[in-house]
């Protein structure tokens, strides 16, 4: 898709006004020395900073239904960061950041985490021709999912 001057304009908007949410969302309009996650995922430039995982170049560059799983994901971590900053435990609320790491949506829920588990473990195993390493991480990971 190409983005004329206006729309790139538009798209920066939104982009600051999930900041605004973020930032609302997470500390109810104060101030907080906190990092905001939208650090972690947006950057106004073209070209994006370290610790950002797209800028402006990618963002314009995507269609609508893949920005919008961006936002979706963006917002995950940040209710996530919410719910821990807040003491608010929800049993299935895995972090998305390590979902990611299983290569799971930030929703997956238990079934599909045992089950991605399950595939992984099989795939590494050691006995099954797997890497050793791979598999101690996976399980490190699965560990830190489930506390187990």
């Amino acid at each position: 898709m190409t983005w004329n001057l206006n729309t790139l304009s538009d798209l920066k908007h939104k982009v600051r006004k999930l900041k605004k949410a973020e930032a609302t969302i997470r500390f109810s309009g104060r101030q907080s020395i906190k990092p905001l996650v939208w650090h972690r995922f947006f950057d106004l430039n073209d070209n994006p900073r370290d610790g950002s995982r797209y800028c402006m170049k990618k963002l314009a560059a995507m269609n609508r239904e893949e920005y919008k799983a961006i936002v979706d994901e963006y917002f995950s971590h940040v209710y996530y960061e919410f719910y821990m900053e807040n003491g608010i435990i929800f049993a299935g609320v895995y972090d998305p950041a390590v979902l990611a790491r299983l290569d799971l949506p930030p929703h997956a829920d238990e079934a599909g985490v045992k089950a991605r588990f399950r595939e992984l473990a099989k795939k590494y195993h050691p006995d099954s021709g797997g890497c050793a390493a791979q598999f101690v991480e996976l399980m490190k990971t699965y560990k830190e999912l489930t506390g187990r």
